[in-house]
Parts: C-alpha cells; structure tokens; sequence
C-alpha cells in the first residue's frame, strides 16, 4: 500500500491550516485506498537553513533535522496543505524544502491551499519549488477561499462541492505515486 504525507506547511500561531488538513486526513482515510498520515511542520523546529546553530545546540538541531528528512523519504507522495502569504508560499514551509533533496526524488503531490483566493499563487510557486527537487504535481488542487469556506475567516466550514476536486485530487496523487514508486 502507498504512503502519502499530508503536510501541514504553516507554523504561524492562529493558523487556519490546522482544520484544512484534518479535514483533508479525514477525507483521505475515508478513502481506504492507501496509508495516509498527518506531518504537522509545527512539530520540527526546523532553524532557518544555512544559519549559524549554537554549539549547545547543534546535535539537537541535527537531530531535528534528520528526523525530518527520515519522515519526509518514508512517504511514496505527498498533499501539501499550504496557505499563501503575501502572494507566495510561506517562508516555513519553503525552509523546510531546501533541507530535501533526494528524499523527494521521483515522487508525486497534490497541492490544497488557503487563503484569499485559495493558495493558488503558493500552488505555483510549490510546482516551481518541487519541480527542481524532481516532484511530479499533479493538476487538481483544492482551493479553500478565506470568504466562502471560513465564517469569520477563522472556523473551517468548506462548500460541498470540494469533495469531488478532493476525490480527483488524490485519484491523480495516488496513480502518480505508484507509477512513480516503480522507477525508484
């Protein structure tokens, strides 16, 4: 059975991603067609890449690290449930990117994001990102409006008809992923 991650790539406290991927890990469990786990980003400190680590902490840090890169190679593809700031990615989750490189080689993933018009342009820029660390997206995407899919912009209350762009979404991620595991 293939793996998927689904990645929550937001750290900002008041987040709004948190309800997005557990609604996105509950649609994909109900889906019973392949092993499906939540990867918080919140729960790997990771530092800024290239920064100077204290030496107190640099085995800690390392350790961080590693258990990032070891999480992130486990997984056959990935959905990135991302939010967009300022007309991109956030810095976070794009941080955490340039720690991998072969642990994404030859994978697949799906985008789900949120925002004012969806996370479209953090879409974008993920495609951009994960096409040099050889990632294969696909083209569904789920796009969550902060107007028509939150109340107050804060409590998660997305439209019915998101289930079958959900549905296509991970149909696409998972026959990528498997056509993907063979060359690996």
């Amino acid at each position: 059975m293939l793996k998927i991650g689904i990645i929550l790539g937001s750290v900002r406290e008041g987040r709004n991603g948190e309800q997005v991927a557990k609604w996105v890990c509950d649609f994909a469990e109900n889906r019973g067609d392949a092993d499906y786990e939540l990867v918080d980003l919140k729960d790997y400190n990771l530092p800024l890449l290239g920064a100077s680590v204290p030496e107190n902490d640099r085995v800690q840090v390392t350790e961080v690290i590693d258990a990032w890169k070891e999480k992130i190679a486990s997984f056959d593809g990935y959905i990135f449930v991302a939010p967009e700031y300022n007309h991109a990615v956030g810095g976070a989750l794009k941080n955490a990117l340039d720690y991998l490189n072969p642990e994404l080689n030859d994978k697949a993933a799906g985008f789900v994001g949120y925002g004012s018009l969806g996370g479209v342009r953090s879409h974008e820029n993920l495609r951009l990102i994960l096409g040099e660390l050889q990632v294969a997206d696909v083209r569904t995407a789920l796009t969550f409006s902060l107007m028509s899919d939150f109340e107050n912009f804060s409590v998660f209350k997305p439209a019915d008809y998101h289930a079958a762009n959900a549905s296509e979404l991970f149909d696409q991620v998972i026959k990528w992923s498997g056509a993907l595991k063979a060359i690996r």
